[in-house]
């Protein structure tokens, strides 16, 4: 249920925060660091960033003890998607990492009607299963990035717990103020692991980023976490989370793309894994029209 109708420029703000997620794999690998390390200094800038845009506005969230701990528990699993997303576009590529990321409507079509007690609607399972099709055909041309696949499943599943979890969130408090709470849950649960890795399994050394890496970590963390995040949050108002999440399997396509702009040859895949992401390209783009031929027959 959303507060309101959503119209076309929400969707096209969708889309274009789309590009901008498609566009995080390539700063992963643009990065020298291990993806623990990147997504630590990822989410304590972005908690930083939130702190200042707060604090500017001076609209400090008022919440309960039970919803910071929510909240704070949401971030965990942001921080933990995060994690496994980089680490899938590591020991792969930022084109299978994107591609497998496309199932997150599937996860959402079959745990939003277990955790919101709703109706299991037969179109977006149905829906869903067209995008695991295409995942399978990815997947068995590009058997070679099992272990990359896997990683990036687990970050879909994880993609479309947290966005139910904030689609509830929204219809309380701002999208600032919710991302800020799961910002801080995502640093302090990823800096602990971080400190865990270090001092007991790397004899107390960490890798510090260069000059370029900063670069990228600051853009990974203002353009495509403050802004992104809390706009897509805000957008969780109007827009539903099996809409928002089938939108955002368009993430591969842009990210595809992107990455053969950014890295030419060493993104080119299979005939296989393009036909697996046009098959899902079609689920995404025939899902409006089906959705009101569904409603109509109804």
């Amino acid at each position: 249920m959303t507060t309101t109708k959503p119209e076309f420029k929400d969707y096209l703000h969708l889309h274009f925060l789309v590009i901008i997620w498609g566009f995080t794999a390539i700063l992963g690998l643009l990065v020298d660091i291990s993806p623990l390390t990147l997504t630590c200094y990822r989410t304590l800038l972005a908690l930083i960033g939130l702190g200042i845009l707060l604090w500017l506005r001076r609209d400090w969230p008022v919440l309960s003890r039970t919803e910071i701990w929510q909240l704070l528990g949401v971030g965990v699993l942001m921080g933990l998607h995060w994690l496994a997303f980089f680490a899938s576009a590591r020991v792969s590529n930022a084109s299978v990492c994107l591609a497998g990321m496309s199932t997150t409507s599937l996860w959402t079509a079959l745990l939003a009607p277990l955790l919101s007690k709703q109706r299991v609607r037969p179109l977006e399972v149905g829906l869903s299963l067209v995008v695991a099709m295409g995942l399978y055909v990815i997947f068995r041309f590009e058997f070679g990035h099992a272990l990359g696949l896997g990683l990036a499943l687990a970050s879909a599943f994880l993609a479309a717990l947290f966005t139910i979890a904030n689609s509830r969130f929204t219809k309380r408090h701002g999208a600032t103020q919710i991302t800020f709470y799961e910002m801080m849950g995502a640093t302090v649960s990823t800096w602990l692991a971080l400190l865990v890795q270090t001092y007991f399994f790397e004899n107390g050394t960490m890798t510090a980023p260069s000059q370029m890496d900063w670069l990228w970590i600051l853009i990974l963390a203002l353009l495509c976490t403050v802004y992104a995040y809390s706009a897509g949050v805000h957008l969780l108002r109007k827009i539903p989370p099996f809409t928002f999440n089938l939108t955002v399997n368009l993430e591969p396509v842009y990210g595809i793309v992107l990455a053969y702009l950014v890295f030419g040859e060493r993104e080119r895949m299979t005939t296989g894994f393009y036909l697996g992401t046009v098959i899902i390209l079609i689920s995404v783009l025939s899902y409006p029209f089906l959705s009101k031929q569904f409603e109509k027959s109804n």
